[in-house]
């Protein structure tokens, strides 16, 4: 039997150690999937219930894994369908190919059915490389430069193979004039800056009183080294969301996320530092970095095109994390002095973590979505890898979990789009099918993806040796988030009709799928409703009745902002009083002296 185009594709995939190929059928790619079927499912195909899932679950194994991550859909309406999560990819900076289909060469410019321009529509998302396969000759070299092209520019790409091609003969490129022939895989490498640039740091870092540090993603291979810079430098050392699995919250100098969703400490360590070192973070939102012209910078980057960007740094470095942080190790100075700062920083982050527990423990009606999060905590594996969805539940998250070595974490951290909780834990689930995932879903977002998602989950639960996926819903019966910032920003109560949401058994949803489902209606019960979630010996859906009043307070809230948002609410909230109550709650305990019973 002769190989066909789609045969070469999938066995293509396979030298490059692809696995799995996280799709969703449809005619617009028959020909692959009968290539599948020669192939006896090598690499994986790994149906999702849509095809947006099909690309989130690619990026979830992709940031969790390390590795590429590659969805598969038909054409027009399939090849739509996967645009947020490649968007989502392209935003968070995340290796993903997406393989689409086309109609037929002989249909393309006849309106015909399910025809979309699909390399217009593309040329965004996937803008570093995209290309339509016409002829058998220009495979292998457009799909290994996908893949390379994802990897080093840590992006999505995307290839489109109209119907008939992927059934014409496999012909390779031959040694003639306008072929282009491939190899298969490429060396590591690793960037650093020049000599002067780094020693040109060093002076702004050694010459600073005050150090604070901001890491993102890009410090992940570097926490060796960016534990040593904080302790020579005596800084604090706050992280972007997606960064917050790069270093331990157990450092006593890490003062946690910063932005809407961070801590005081953060807020603080900007708010007070004379110098500021980035490392491998794009932190879009400049009004919680230092003021300008208050503090020198120094940022460390690997892309240049996104280099000096956020602040107006005076040393911009090119670099690998970790590799430009042991050249400038060397240079910086030992014998700094006192640690009056250090001091500072880590006092400031144990009365928050004293604060965030008062808060947690605050009564409220019936959950306390905060306790929800704080009672988790303690009870997680040491292994364990969480996502998080957007709304107030990336709030608790961020807030809440204490990440410590060997944990993993993330969420949809630039795009900050719903939905992606469920299924970037089944992408991690197939990364490592040996460790336990934990997704933290709001109702919301649990009603427009997750619960479909489950149907996935229990089809492929028996692949995973660690059974335990737990997808826990805080359930509000609220788009929580969108309604507070109405409030805090528009100035204007929930808009009901937009903003309340039906109540769903979820549990019981879980049940019907032969999964593990949990409700849980009172405070007393969540502990051991954590417990028995994270036994269990299938997935489990987790949902806790929690009380929509409990606002998401920013860490710079002052008392005047929180004046502006209660005059919102009373100007006609369907649950004024117990808003107000709770939001002063809230905002008081970050005033209370040590420890206190509430």
């Amino acid at each position: 039997m002769s190989t066909k185009v789609s045969d070469h594709v999938l066995e293509r995939l396979r030298a490059w150690g692809v696995d799995q190929v996280f799709g969703y059928p449809g005619d617009g790619i028959n020909g692959l999937l009968a290539a599948w079927g020669r192939a006896e499912d090598e690499p994986r195909f790994i149906q999702s219930r849509h095809e947006e899932m099909s690309a989130f679950e690619a990026v979830g194994y992709a940031k969790f894994s390390g590795r590429l991550g590659v969805c598969a859909a038909t054409s027009g309406p399939g090849a739509i369908h996967l645009l947020n999560g490649l968007y989502d990819a392209k935003l968070d900076h995340v290796p993903v190919l997406a393989i689409v289909g086309q109609t037929d060469r002989t249909a393309m410019g006849g309106s015909y059915q399910q025809e979309v321009d699909l390399h217009t529509l593309y040329k965004d998302v996937a803008s570093e490389f995209v290309e339509t396969v016409t002829v058998p000759e220009q495979l292998p070299n457009v799909l290994d430069r996908a893949i390379r092209t994802a990897y080093a520019r840590r992006c999505p790409t995307a290839l489109i193979i109209p119907g008939d091609v992927q059934e014409l003969d496999y012909s390779p490129p031959t040694h003639a004039f306008k072929m282009v022939p491939s190899s298969l895989g490429a060396s590591e490498w690793t960037a650093t800056p020049s000599d002067d640039a780094v020693r040109r740091a060093a002076d702004v870092l050694n010459a600073g009183d005050k150090v604070a540090i901001l890491i993102g993603q890009g410090a992940a291979g570097a926490v060796a080294e960016v534990r040593e810079v904080a302790e020579l430098l005596g800084a604090g050392v706050a992280k972007a969301l997606l960064g917050k699995d790069v270093l331990s919250d157990e450092l006593p100098y890490v003062t946690g996320p910063i932005g809407l969703l961070g801590s005081r400490p953060s807020y603080e360590l900007m708010r007070d530092c004379d110098t500021l070192l980035t490392i491998g973070s794009s932190f879009p939102y400049t009004q919680f970095m230092p003021e300008f012209g208050k503090a020198r910078a120094v940022q460390i980057d690997l892309d240049p095109h996104m280099i000096g960007m956020r602040y107006p740094y005076e040393v911009n470095l090119v670099g690998d994390a970790k590799a430009t942080l042991q050249r400038l190790i060397p240079l910086l100075k030992t014998d700094r002095g006192g640690r009056e700062w250090q001091d500072t920083v880590r006092a400031n982050v144990r009365r928050w973590h004293e604060t965030m527990e008062r808060r947690a423990g605050l009564a409220a009606d019936p959950i306390n979505p905060e306790y929800v999060a704080r009672a988790l905590d303690p009870l997680l594996p040491d292994n364990t890898i969480l996502t998080s969805d957007s709304g107030s539940v990336a709030n608790w998250y961020a807030r809440h979990i204490t990440m410590r070595p060997g944990m993993r974490g993330s969420l949809s951290g630039t795009l900050a789009t719903m939905g992606p909780g469920v299924p970037y834990a089944i992408g991690a689930k197939f990364a490592h099918p040996d460790r336990p995932v934990v997704a933290l879903v709001g109702d919301g977002a649990m009603q427009m993806n997750g619960l479909a998602e489950m149907i996935t989950a229990a089809k492929y639960r028996d692949r995973w040796s660690d059974p335990r996926l737990v997808v826990a819903v805080w359930n509000n019966q609220d788009l929580n988030q969108v309604t507070w910032e109405m409030r805090a920003m528009e100035g204007a109560p929930s808009f009901l009709p937009s903003q309340q949401i039906p109540d769903v058994q979820y549990a019981a949803f879980a049940r019907t799928l032969g999964l593990e489902g949990i409700r849980v209606e009172k405070p007393d019960a969540v502990e051991a409703g954590w417990r028995a979630a994270l036994e269990a010996d299938r997935p489990c859906v987790i949902e806790f009745l929690t009380d929509p009043a409990v606002p998401p307070i920013p860490p710079h809230a002052s008392w005047e902002q929180m004046q502006s948002a209660a005059t919102a609410i009373l100007k006609g909230d369907a649950d004024r009083g117990s808003m107000v109550k709770q939001g002063l709650k809230a905002k008081v305990q970050e005033f209370l002296p040590g420890r206190s019973k509430q």
